[in-house]
């Protein structure tokens, strides 16, 4: 069984995902950052033109993610991502002709420099940026901010918060 925030972190919690769907095939990304309890402070999804690549995708929503605590001055942050791939290349050394190579190192200057850390989760813990990369994938917005949750993330944004388990599938 699989919940939000399953290491009870009590900072900020970022949960980011990439997502690539329909035909023909685009890339979309998205992330929501909420207190330790479950409290939605806010959100974005974005498409990625000209992209099929779903590791770009899971990359482009931790930085988007990482960026967007940084400028909320969000001190003390969690990052979760259903990636493995990414959280391993984040985490590990990474050849510099690393196609992303650029991207993560980004990512990893971002990290340097805040009390963040990221982690992996697993995909049923991590069902409210799943469904704002695939609103970005289904979008045409390049990166679009999201004061208040769209309403139809409002439930998913409330099994959440009151732990509910979700069996691994």
């Amino acid at each position: 069984m699989v919940k939000w925030n399953q290491n009870n972190n009590h900072c900020h919690i970022l949960n980011v995902d990439g997502s690539c769907l329909g035909t023909p095939i685009r890339a979309g990304f998205g992330g929501i950052i909420r207190n330790n309890v479950g409290a939605y402070l806010s959100g974005f999804s974005g498409f990625i033109p000209e992209s099929t690549d779903i590791l770009l995708a899971e990359l482009t929503a931790l930085h988007q993610g990482l960026l967007m605590a940084a400028a909320m001055g969000i001190e003390e942050l969690a990052c979760y991502s259903d990636s493995l791939l990414s959280i391993n290349l984040i985490t590990g050394r990474v050849s510099n002709y690393h196609v992303y190579a650029v991207l993560i190192q980004d990512i990893k200057d971002l990290l340097s420099v805040h009390n963040f850390s990221v982690h992996h989760c697993l995909r049923e813990g991590n069902q409210c940026a799943d469904y704002l990369a695939k609103l970005g994938a289904s979008s045409n917005e390049v990166c679009l901010f999201h004061a208040t949750p769209p309403h139809e993330l409002l439930d998913l944004i409330r099994f959440d918060a009151i732990g509910t388990l979700f069996p691994r599938a």
